[in-house]
């Protein structure tokens, strides 16, 4: 029987950490200090000093950056915020839990990324941002969109979910805008063991506003001067961040290098990832467009090829956005949703791993 590849293990990922991980988890215990401590307060200080930015505040999770960030501007009720149309549905909700409207742009259809040649097409007297986001692992092409936000006096926030570590003409993804929104998601580059997230931003006056807004809106206890939430990056999580953030830089190359097998070696009839020299990818997600892709899915499934779809259903097709977001079509978001296949392309992945994806898949393209 052919070995099995899957598309993650986290286990195998988080393997090379594991003693470091568990003598954290001892000092979180021997601590006995569980909600906003050194662990925090210090790993804030590292991820500002990775990105040569003052300002990171620790929060619960990716999306809640996100609806933190709009909050801190504190736009009007009904406001529109530009934002793409293939993103993943959390960045549209972060719009609408803020009582916003959300505006969808069409994508490049080769970097899946927003188009800012759509963008000011897409401006009205009521935008008041643009929310980027960084998808695949590839950063916007951000001196257009900054040019265009400028212009019509528009906050720029980043979302960064699959950008850690990720620059565009040298710069880091999470620096350009008022604000740069990232998830730790277990299985992000820089992946905690659990839900986690944290905001980047440019002032005082935001890092102090956003640090009660994650806290219940207290900046001293039980006193409250805002509407807040409950959204805390988690201590222990904190601590796990910190045994990874120094090994992000070598989880990054070792998924470019595995980029860099599969543009090689994979057959020219897949669509690829556009390649740039202006953009430093860090491929937290390696996809091919192909017409046939579930077939694909599923030949390799029968080879013990384990892959993923992000996403399989477009943001304006689902369910909960039906109130929301429809009476407009998307034909390149669609495009994408209906050929898009996501291939292994892990820090757990050995180059053999992904040359035998290779050869799997070029035996299908051979046989069809």
């Amino acid at each position: 029987m052919s070995r099995m590849i899957p598309y993650e293990n986290l286990k195998t990922l988080n393997s090379p950490f594991e003693e470091k991980l568990k003598s954290k988890f001892a000092d979180f215990l021997a601590k006995g200090w569980y909600i906003l401590g050194g662990e925090v307060s210090s790993f804030e200080e590292e991820f500002s000093a990775y990105h040569g930015e003052k300002y990171t505040v620790g929060v619960a999770n990716g999306l809640d950056a996100l609806i933190l960030s709009l909050k801190c501007c504190g736009f009007e009720k009904g406001m529109e915020v530009i934002v793409p149309s293939n993103t993943y549905i959390a960045t549209i909700l972060a719009i609408i839990h803020c009582d916003l409207i959300p505006v969808l742009v069409e994508p490049d259809s080769r970097t899946y990324n927003i188009d800012p040649l759509k963008i000011s097409e897409a401006v009205t007297a009521n935008t008041v941002a643009i929310m980027v986001v960084h998808l695949y692992g590839q950063c916007c092409e951000m001196d257009s969109i900054l040019e265009i936000a400028e212009r019509h006096g528009l906050k720029v926030i980043e979302d960064c979910a699959q950008a850690h570590g990720a620059r565009y003409k040298n710069k880091l993804a999470g620096t350009f805008g008022e604000f740069g929104a990232f998830s730790f998601y277990p299985t992000k580059n820089l992946g905690a063991l659990g839900d986690a997230g944290a905001i980047i931003c440019k002032s005082e006056t935001d890092y102090l506003k956003l640090k009660q807004l994650r806290n219940y809106g207290s900046e001293k206890k039980y006193h409250n001067g805002v509407v807040g939430y409950n959204s805390r990056l988690d201590e222990l999580q904190a601590s796990f961040l910190r045994v990874k953030l120094p090994h992000l830089d070598e989880i990054n190359q070792h998924k470019r290098k595995l980029a860099e097998i599969y543009f090689k070696h994979l057959n020219e009839t897949f669509v690829k990832p556009k390649l740039d020299t202006d953009f430093f990818n860090v491929y937290h997600i390696y996809n091919v467009l192909h017409p046939e892709r579930d077939k694909l899915k599923q030949y390799l499934a029968d080879h013990h090829i384990a892959t993923e779809i992000h996403y399989p259903v477009a943001p304006q097709d689902q369910i909960a956005m039906k109130d929301y977001l429809s009476g407009h079509s998307y034909p390149i978001s669609t495009e994408i949703h209906r050929t898009t296949l996501s291939l292994p392309c892990s820090f757990a992945h050995t180059e053999d791993d992904i040359y035998h994806v290779i050869e799997i898949l070029n035996q299908y393209q051979a046989s069809n």
